[in-house]
């Protein structure tokens, strides 16, 4: 049995399970059973999330939001889509793995079923280094975990996982997909949980796009020279606000739910919400299960519920990482 290693534990978040454990249970519990808006969560039939994947000091608290939303009452399995930092793809890949640890137990994965997605030839595979490597599938692997043990009596009960790592598809790849794993989301025994952060903005990153406040369109905005400039940095708004807004601009465009518009909001604004390709296919499927029906009124739609930075960005040469957590009901 291949066993993916957890390969961030001890550098990313706690590799001391009892410590892992307190502070997942610490920022599940700071989370409202009532939002305003929403009501009490988990809804009925939340079975989608979207959480970031950044370190648990900066991105901990955030991804509790979008946990605390999931509904795992009828969960059979659990699908984990997260893009591709380290290894360019172009199509989607599969474990090979037939389980993965964690601080606090293993994890099975649903071999089965991933050998089916693979037989479809849409798929290739990850090699045991490009698995272990990347950093967007692992840092869920905890917080699933912690929820499981919640809402199973046994770890033998868990449901098995079916991580699929993104690359960067193209829009028509993304509808290709979501047309593929829109039975799956259509079946209420399926869980999806989509990894991703949200704008990176600095020069290290290379996006240091703004928006003036008297832009009207996100693309009346510039990108704002190195600090090396002597030019001061803008304040009408202050840095931060304008990737608060560009931010907000992007959280719209999925909550529409319309695929297009995303992929037209990130063509016009460049904001590097890193998974942007795993939300894409998320959205066609969903976007598949309305036209055809198979969600209920209203559904089928996400609903941001935390929005967080790493830090407020005032001065040029400054940087930040965006985190927020949204949840989708699917019948």
């Amino acid at each position: 049995m291949v066993t993916r290693t957890a390969s961030h534990a001890g550098s990313w978040y706690s590799d001391h399970g009892p410590t892992l454990s307190k502070q997942l249970d610490g920022w599940l519990n700071q989370v409202d059973s009532t939002i305003e808006g929403i009501g009490n969560i988990p809804q009925p039939g939340a079975r989608a999330i979207i959480a970031p994947h950044a370190g648990y000091a900066y991105s901990g608290p955030a991804a509790a939001w979008a946990y605390k939303s999931l509904d795992l009452s009828k969960a059979k399995r659990i699908f984990l889509l997260g893009p591709s930092h380290h290894f360019y793809l172009s199509c989607c890949a599969l474990s090979q793995c037939a389980q993965y640890a964690t601080p606090l137990g293993p994890l099975a994965l649903d071999t089965t079923l991933i050998a089916t997605l693979h037989a479809t030839s849409q798929f290739t595979k990850m090699s045991p280094s490009t698995d272990e490597d990347e950093h967007s599938l692992e840092m869920h692997l905890p917080y699933i975990y912690k929820l499981l043990s919640r809402s199973f009596p046994s770890p033998d009960l868990f449901p098995p996982l079916v991580p699929i790592l993104v690359g960067a598809t193209s829009p028509s790849a993304e509808r290709t997909y979501g047309a593929l794993l829109a039975p799956y989301l259509a079946d209420p025994s399926s869980i999806f949980v989509i990894s991703s952060d949200f704008c990176h903005w600095g020069s290290r990153f290379s996006y240091t796009y703004y928006l003036p406040s008297s832009s009207v369109a996100p693309a009346d905005g510039y990108a704002i020279r190195s600090s090396k400039s002597k030019n001061p940095a803008p304040t009408d708004p202050p840095i931060y606000e304008s990737i608060a807004r560009l931010d907000r601009l992007s959280m719209e465009a999925i909550e529409s739910g319309s695929h297009d518009r995303l992929v037209q909001n990130l063509k016009e604004t460049g904001n590097t919400v890193c998974g942007r390709h795993p939300i894409g296919i998320l959205m066609a499927a969903m976007e598949a299960l309305r036209d055809e029906g198979k969600v209920g009124e209203g559904q089928g739609r996400c609903r941001f519920v935390k929005y967080e930075r790493s830090g407020d960005v005032k001065e040029v040469g400054e940087s930040s990482v965006s985190y927020a957590s949204a949840f989708a009901i699917i019948g």
